[in-house]
């Protein structure tokens, strides 16, 4: 406790002048006390005294009234007015609040006039160990590699402790162990735990729950403390080799695996995990070099051996492998434990499978004159069983590829030979393809493709290259050159071709023109007189000789058409003869086809014009315009109902005389090998009705024995338009002649909807007649 130390204040003295001569004067205080402090935590029953307040201006006649202002005055703190006595009146905690700050003053109890100014104090609470530690993490969690040196840091730990450092040993923590021992430690000022075993491994054991206690009071007795656990797991690091389960694997593949395929699967185990545990096989030895390859699986590090080159029993039924794995990431620290690698031995073992017959080549080609008789042998294939040499194979064409028949072969030796003549110039190469299937086993079967060249032979003369068409002028001069020709020859000798130009014989001795050979496969065609006369002979027809120079040479006469045209003095054509000129303005004869065609459509189409108009001035069927009567009206199955607007005129049905005999149906494809429908005459009535019963008798004899008919009724009326009505038939077709004749009474009974109507037509005589 301490107490309020009250001072004399002394009197006022004069200190100086102001600017204006006024003396200053200086008071002193008449009353101060110091800095009060407090137990936190008190536990008292009464409430805890704190301190004294006094005034020299108190005379203890209870004139003086103390007041107190300022944090936690009148709730936490409470003074007695006439004493002055300052008492806490709850418990009060450091860590909460450290200290407070209050005013106090005395005052004229009567008056309220201040006997000394405001004056400041401080109360401040003393601390006492009342908090325990605490951790900032509870658990803490860290990783350590394994096989760490003594004294390796994991983590470093943190108690806070909230009373105060600066007074005592409350807040002041030591750090000790209580679980993970013998393998951690801990640094009992900083916290910083670290490994105190060495050579622990993450394969023996990964985790450890390490308890960590820290106590205030510097460790002493009577301290509070606090604990925290400590996850710690040991990191992996590559500290153990790859091993084989097994040193020999063996596997069992058939000799028709496809290339790429897998033949078997090894593993080898590593303790380690991660990329530590990743590794990579290869072949180290083999007694079949590139027959097979090890390609290492990064998802569950299995080596996956595949065949790389086509097995075979008959030839080698057994092979073997020398295999390493070996780890991909190594540390170099490890590498006294040992080599980080395995080997195992893998053996292959072949088995047999019926394998279907092999050909001694993957293709043939062949080759056969054109001009080759039928049943030539042009070339042979040979195909063995693999599985048995002596097993006999048997030989045939896919007709597939042959689809003409041009070529056999024979089942047994496989001898390919012709079945017709050959044409270079038409096929040059032939591509069959010829299966060979096992005689014990026809499902096995293989295929072979055979490519068959046809040779050429000279069996084609050589004709015009183009069809020349030329003129000469009539004052042409003679050995005048007109035209180049050249020829063609669909053969292919070896050494190019080589053709020869002449006049025929047989024009040689009365020639107007002679052809001169220019030695390199042209020829010039020349004139051997100076003019000529249109008039005498307006068109020359020259026969010129071509032949080939290969053996047996082939010779064919190609005639030049030249035709007489008057020219201008330069040689320019002025005019020839009608079919001259229509040539040299550039129209073939299939132009003069399409002009001629044209005209024809246009033709036909004037024809169909006129017909149409024809048709329209026909006289219609029905002839009086006072025959007002209602159309029959044909529904199809759909109901065409009020819209159908198919509908048969009734002139139809009152002329029966005007129908078309030739008028085609609409409703099915005409067929021009049934005879039309000769339909018998009828004799002329009188009787409406009669006609219109005979019509629809006749149209259901037509469609009855009409085969191209539908099974279905269309377009086709079988009885009276109304008949079943409650109401009768509102048809005129059943009425007589004369409006006169009906009796339109019955309207009125219908109801006030036939009001209109009944007014309409059912009133007698006179009143029409009005």
């Amino acid at each position: 406790r301490k107490h309020l130390n009250i001072f004399k204040k002394g009197s006022a003295g004069l200190t100086g002048q102001d600017a204006n001569g006024v003396p200053l004067r200086r008071s002193k205080r008449g009353w101060m006390w110091n800095q009060f402090f407090l137990l936190e935590e008190y536990t008292g029953t009464d409430m805890q005294y704190v301190g004294k307040l006094h005034s020299d201006s108190d005379r203890g006649d209870g004139s003086v009234r103390y007041v107190l202002t300022g944090e936690g005055a009148g709730t936490l703190f409470k003074i007695d007015e006439k004493s002055g006595d300052i008492h806490a009146t709850k418990r009060l905690d450091r860590e909460e609040k450290a200290y407070y700050i209050l005013h106090a003053k005395a005052v004229n109890r009567f008056t309220s006039e201040a006997l000394e100014g405001e004056s400041e104090f401080i109360i401040k609470i003393h601390d006492i160990n009342d908090n325990e530690p605490r951790f900032t993490k509870d658990p803490y969690m860290a990783r350590v590699p394994e096989m760490s040196d003594i004294g390796t840091s994991v983590i470093q730990v943190t108690a806070i402790d909230a009373d105060d450092a600066t007074y005592g040993n409350s807040a002041r923590v030591v750090y000790s162990i209580l679980e993970g021992q013998p393998y951690f430690s801990v640094d009992p000022e900083t916290g910083l735990i670290k490994t105190a075993l060495p050579g622990m491994d993450r394969e023996v054991k990964e985790n450890y729950q390490v308890v960590i206690q820290a106590k205030d009071m510097a460790g002493q007795m009577g301290g509070l403390s606090g604990t925290t656990t400590v996850s710690i797991t040991l990191s992996d690091v590559n500290d153990n080799p790859p091993r084989f389960t097994k040193t020999l694997y063996e596997f069992r593949v058939p000799e028709t695996r496809e290339l790429g395929s897998e033949v078997g699967v090894i593993r080898a185990l590593d303790a380690d995990i991660g990329e530590n545990a990743e590794m990579d096989y290869r072949i180290t030895g083999s007694d079949g070099p590139g027959m097979f390859d090890i390609i290492t699986n990064r998802t569950t590090q299995e080596g996956v051996i595949v065949l790389r080159k086509p097995l075979d029993f008959e030839k080698k039924r057994q092979y073997s492998l020398r295999v390493q794995v070996e780890n991909v990431h190594i540390n170099p620290r490890f590498f006294s434990v040992g080599p980080f690698r395995d080997e195992a031995t893998i053996k292959i073992v072949v088995e047999d499978v019926d394998e279907p017959p092999v050909f001694e080549r993957a293709s043939y080609v062949m080759e056969v004159k054109e001009d080759a008789a039928k049943n030539t042998v042009i070339g042979s294939v040979s195909a063995s069983d693999p599985d048995d040499k002596s097993s006999l194979v048997r030989y045939s064409i896919d007709r597939r590829t042959d689809m003409d028949r041009v070529f056999n072969i024979h089942a047994g030796n496989g001898s390919v030979f012709i079945l017709r003549e050959l044409d270079r110039e038409e096929y040059a190469w032939h591509n069959i393809s010829v299966i060979a299937t096992e005689f014990n086993n026809p499902r096995q079967i293989s295929r072979v493709p055979v490519y068959i060249r046809v040779l050429d032979v000279n069996d084609n003369a050589p004709t015009f290259a183009t069809n020349y068409e030329t003129f000469v002028c009539e004052n042409a001069k003679a050995n005048q050159r007109i035209q180049t020709v050249s020829a063609t020859d669909p053969d292919e000798p070896l050494g190019g071709h080589r053709f020869f130009f002449s006049l025929a014989q047989e024009a040689a001795g009365k020639a107007n023109f002679s052809v001169r050979d220019n030695k390199d496969n042209t020829a010039w065609i020349l004139t051997r007189r100076n003019s000529y006369n249109s008039l005498q002979m307006s068109v020359y027809h020259v026969p010129v000789v071509i032949s080939d120079g290969e053996f047996p040479m082939q010779s064919s006469t190609n005639t030049l058409t030249i035709r007489v045209c008057t020219c201008d003095r330069e040689g320019n054509m002025k005019l020839c003869n009608a079919e001259a000129y229509t040539a040299r303005a550039g129209l073939s004869t299939g132009a003069l086809v399409a002009i001629l065609l044209c005209v024809i459509i246009l033709l036909m189409i004037v024809v169909l014009f006129a017909a149409l108009r024809r048709q329209r001035k026909k006289e219609p069927l029905i002839i009086s315009k006072e025959d007002v009567r209602d159309n029959v009206v044909s529904y199809n199955d759909e109901g065409g109902g009020e819209e159908d607007t198919q509908a048969f005129d009734i002139g139809t049905l009152r002329n029966p005389e005007a129908i078309e005999e030739s008028k085609q149906r609409r409703d099915i494809v005409p067929e021009t090998f049934y005879p039309p429908v000769r339909r018998p005459v009828l004799p002329p009535t009188r009787d409406n009705n009669g006609d219109v019963r005979d019509f629809i008798n006749q149209r259901l004899q037509d469609n009855d024995s009409d085969p191209t008919a539908p099974p279905y009724d269309s377009l086709a009326t079988y009885a009276y338009e109304g008949n079943g009505s409650v109401a009768e038939s509102l048809s005129s077709l059943e009425s007589v002649t004369t409006e006169g004749d009906q009796d339109y009474n019955y309207l009125s009974e219908w109801g006030p909807r036939f009001k209109k109507l009944a007014d309409m037509y059912g009133g007698d005589d006179s009143d029409r007649d009005s």
